[in-house]
């Protein structure tokens, strides 16, 4: 820092020109770090007062010379203390604001407490440094928040004279919590002896001239006289005063506290008024600002996250779910969401233990590059799971908490017709878990029952359009379909829609012509080829088939129809599959529900709907933040039916993840089921759509499922395991090792490396675990790894994560099945020959001249989503191992136009379940002393 003499204000401005080339070298090291950044400061006024707006110039221009970004926000006089509170927690929650100021006094006509003013401007963009934390901190030395800006410029004014400040005697007139208190506290930590004097401190005069260094603020002009000071002294003027002048237009000039001429012949050092310390608080606040900028460049850059992890006590055995789960305190959420470098305008709070997180995010981070994408699938499972959800859930443990790598899991939300029917929730298990886990299981943050709402309003109007066209004539119709409002009558943006797909180039609805009235009326569903159900969150095997329009007021016009299942509906798998906003809808306006009588799609978008469900799913386009047992992330969201969909969670969590995680994270996500349902649609159909490559499959197994698959007894739910499952049997378990074998190929076929996660289970011997693991590698796994992660949390997969970091820094050449350039039953002969092991394909007539129509129609671009049991590589449940050569027949295809794919059927799928002899249901209440939910788990 060069020695300068101030006392001009020539001198003063080679001090402004060094500060101010330094800050801009500041920024331009910011611009370089991350392309397009720029210094945001938000200065804030209430009225318009004209001295205010001389000062508000004076900032504009300075932040304009460095490279900061400066926006004046002016609010009227009559603007409210509520009101600009309100605007305050705006800027405050603002990704793109780095500083904030509020412009003093404030000019309104209402009364406003500006100190409660001051303390709402967050204290991490309080450049001013008024906050009362800012202002605490610097009481104590801690100098890491924002320093108040006139006193930080009378610092740097003083080290820039060369003069030391430790052991001076400083003496400071005024203790005003803008520049004398402050001042004092400054100095005191600069290692000065500090006076502070005041108005009623005695003999004033004498002990100004004690001070080595002297900084007056006591708003009373020419105060202090020369003989006031000591020879040699530094004297800092920090008064500004208007006083009557007759020489001046204005009829007065600006003085400081400081009669200039007689203490520029004592002192070494003093700055003029004007043009001293105005100046150089202009120039600290653009410091202020540059530091706070900076914080944030630091935030968006720094590679690992500042994650606090949360410690596990494990017991052995481990205890239920839910005992474990309650046992752990998880973070607020909002504290997670800051540790992940989210923004409170980015996170909606459901409570303290989840929230949703803004499609926004995607926008301020689109230059961020993504981290390494892994997907965690299994083998052909038994009817308990073999524990995929809680090998994820225990990799990211591993990853984040224990490797220190930024990690999410995204995960599916789960539907509650499991968790009251047979398999219970999809949380994990043991200390490797989504918590809270009952909000996990149950309602989350409604994103299913929007979907539900979404699904039956369409179903709704689909068959009041039905009813309607069937009871009305072609005039009323149309004009109730297009009414006058208030003696004028137009098309709704949607009916323009469906006027340009018909070709009627008119947006008048009185010129279209009868014929092009009826056109756009009618759109004559056929109600045998009706392809919409509704749907409910449960099992529920009495609605598989009902019959509705019974009620007199339809006038007879009754059909027979079904419901779905939620997580069935094509609403589900459009959320799942959906990049954007736009895209989704898109894909919703596509959805074909029924046929016309010309066999012609009849979509969402030709029955009006299409804004509506956007607006009933608003909501559940954004994922849900939640958090495993040691505090790591979790992204939940969507939950697409495995079988009929495609059974992976969402494309816009996977890309918020990616986002956050940044260049050297990890997004680890599920994939419903085996290698032959769940991973194959996910790369075919999930990664196609978000144009995503992954780095590595992590396929699960068990000693358990594997004996099944070499001929061991059936494995029911609710049923003790039989023996053979809780002892030692190598010979059954190397029967069922064929299995495992073709779904280590599956994945090998598409070119990632394969990591195999054997999920230890009690009754497990190391010799069954051993030969399952030498198998895996000998067989094509790029590692094979026993996990512990369920009796151990994270700790227990370290080996896995290992093997994943290793897999995913190996080279890739990730590639597709199939083109989407074949045909429908080329694609079909594909998945079944490469992912199951079939050699032949039979297929109905009706199925047959269902291909030839999508043909016709151009779905035989979309990628294929085969509809077949999980419980076998076949179509046939019963069939275990890894049978080759068997016929696959194909009973029936539909194509879901909205989520862009075709779907064969293989076999009988239920779209709707039913409930057991005993469900899940017998064991579940809600604890009335407590409020805990008990017996979910």
């Amino acid at each position: 820092m060069p020695n300068i003499m101030w006392n001009s204000p020539d001198d003063l401005d080679l001090v402004l020109a060094s500060i101010q080339d330094d800050l801009r070298k500041q920024v331009a090291e910011m611009r370089s770090q991350v392309a397009n950044f720029k210094p945001r400061l938000a200065i804030v006024q209430v009225g318009g007062r004209e001295d205010s707006n001389v000062y508000i110039r004076m900032k504009l221009k300075a932040a304009e010379n460095i490279g900061i970004h400066a926006e004046h926000i002016k609010l009227p006089r009559d603007c409210t203390e509520a009101e600009l509170l309100i605007r305050l927690t705006e800027l405050n929650e603002s990704p793109d604001v780095h500083g904030i100021i509020v412009q003093m006094p404030l000019d309104s006509i209402h009364p406003i407490d500006s100190h409660l003013i001051t303390d709402a401007v967050s204290q991490y963009k309080d450049v001013d440094g008024l906050n009362t934390q800012n202002e605490g901190r610097t009481a104590l030395g801690d100098l890491s928040g924002f320093v108040p800006c006139t006193p930080a410029g009378c610092i740097e004014l003083i080290k820039r004279t060369g003069v030391s400040i430790a052991g001076k005697r400083a003496v400071v007139l005024g203790r005003s919590r803008i520049v004398g208190t402050p001042i004092s506290e400054l100095l005191k930590w600069e290692h000065a002896t500090v006076t502070i004097c005041h108005s009623k401190t005695a003999n004033l005069s004498e002990v100004t001239k004690t001070a080595d260094i002297l900084v007056v603020g006591i708003g009373k002009p020419e105060l202090v006289r020369g003989s006031w000071i000591k020879p040699g002294a530094v004297v800092i003027d920090c008064g500004i005063n208007p006083i009557p002048d007759s020489t001046k237009s204005s009829g007065q000039r600006l003085v400081g506290d400081v009669a200039y001429a007689e203490a520029v012949q004592v002192a070494s050092h003093i700055t003029p008024v004007p043009g001293g310390v105005g100046p150089m608080t202009v120039a600290m606040l653009m410091r202020n600002t540059v530091i706070a900028a900076q914080r944030h460049v630091d935030r968006l850059i720094a590679p690992v996250w500042p994650l606090k992890v949360l410690r596990l006590n494990t017991l052995s055995p481990p205890p239920s779910d839910i005992i474990i789960a309650r046992s752990q305190k998880p973070k607020d959420i909002s504290l997670l969401a800051d540790e992940l470098g989210l923004f409170p305008s980015e996170i909606s709070q459901y409570g303290h233990t989840k929230a949703k997180i803004s499609l926004k995010v995607l926008d301020r981070l689109k230059d961020q590059r993504g981290g390494k994408y892994i997907v965690v699938a299994g083998i052909t499972p038994t009817p308990l799971g073999e524990g995929k959800s809680t090998t994820l859930l225990g990799l990211v443990q591993a990853l984040t908490a224990h490797r220190g790598r930024n990690t999410f899991a995204c995960m599916r939300q789960p539907s509650q017709g499991p968790t009251f029917g047979v398999k219970g929730g999809a949380a994990g298990g043991g200390y490797s878990q989504v918590i809270p886990m009952e909000d996990f299981n149950l309602h989350l943050t409604g994103d299913i029952h929007a979907v539900t709402a979404a699904n039956n309003l369409l179903a709704a109007q689909m068959d009041a359009r039905i009813f309607h066209e069937l009871t009305q004539k072609d005039g009323p119709l149309y004009d109730r379909l297009v009414p006058k409002i208030k003696g004028v009558r137009k098309f709704s943006p949607i009916q323009l829609r469906r006027l340009k797909k018909l070709g009627i180039d008119k947006t008048d609805p009185d010129s279209l012509t009868s014929e092009e009235r009826v056109k756009f009326a009618r759109l004559d569903i056929d109600t045998n080829k009706i392809m919409w159900n509704r749907v409910v969150d449960l099992n529920d095997r009495y609605l598989r088939k009902i019959t509705i329009g019974q009620s007199p007021t339809e006038k007879g016009f009754t059909r027979e129809t079904s419901f779905d299942i939620s997580v069935a509906s094509e609403i589900m798998a459009v959320l799942a599959l959906g990049k954007d906003v736009e895209d989704i809808k898109e894909r919703l306006a596509n959805m074909v529900v029924a046929l016309d009588k010309r066999g012609n799609p009849v979509t969402a978008d030709d029955l009006g709907v299409t804004g509506a469900l956007m607006v009933l799913l608003k909501d559940a386009f954004e994922p849900t933040l939640m958090q495993t047992l040691e505090g790591t992330p979790v992204l939940v969201h969507t939950g697409p039916f495995a079988n009929i969909a495609h059974g992976c969670s969402s494309i816009l969590a996977d890309k918020i993840a990616m986002k956050l995680v940044k260049e050297n994270g990890y997004v680890a996500t599920e994939a419903g089921f085996g290698s032959d349902i769940g991973m194959e649609k996910f790369f075919d159909i999930k990664c196609r759509a978000g144009d995503d490559k992954p780095h590595c499959a992590v396929i699960v197994c068990t000693v358990r499922a594997l004996k099944m698959h070499g001929g061991g007894p059936t494995v029911s739910p609710g049923l003790p395991l039989h023996q053979v499952y809780v002892e030692e049997n190598l010979d059954l378990l190397s029967k069922g090792l064929c299995n495992l074998a073709k779904h280590i190929s599956n994945g090998n076929k598409f070119n990632v490396p394969v990591v195999i996660a054997i999920n230890k289970h009690g009754n497990d011997t190391q010799a069954e675990l051993n030969m399952v693991k030498e198998f895996a590698i000998k067989n094509g796994a790029y590692r094979a790894v026993i996990c512990d992660h369920w009796a151990k949390g994270g700790a227990g997969a370290l080996d896995l994560a290992d093997a994943v970091i290793a897999a995913c820094e190996s080279p890739s050449n990730f590639n597709y099945l199939y083109s989407l350039d074949l045909s429908i039953q080329e694609k079909i002969q594909k998945i079944a020959f490469e992912m199951y092991g079939a050699g032949k394909i039979e297929y109905t007539d009706d199925v047959l001249e269902k291909i030839k129509r999508f043909t016709e129609k151009g779905y035989d671009k979309f990628p294929i989503c085969m509809a077949k049991t999980s419980n076998s590589l076949t179509g046939d449940p019963s069939i275990k191992g890894a049978p080759t050569g068997f016929t696959l027949r194909i009973n029936d295809i539909f194509v879901s136009v909205g989520a862009g794919f075709v779907v064969p059927m293989v076999g009988e799928i239920s779209k709707m379940p039913g409930l057991p002899t005993r469900p899940s249901i017998y064991d579940i209440d809600l604890n009335t002393t407590t409020g805990d939910i008990e017996g979910l788990f």
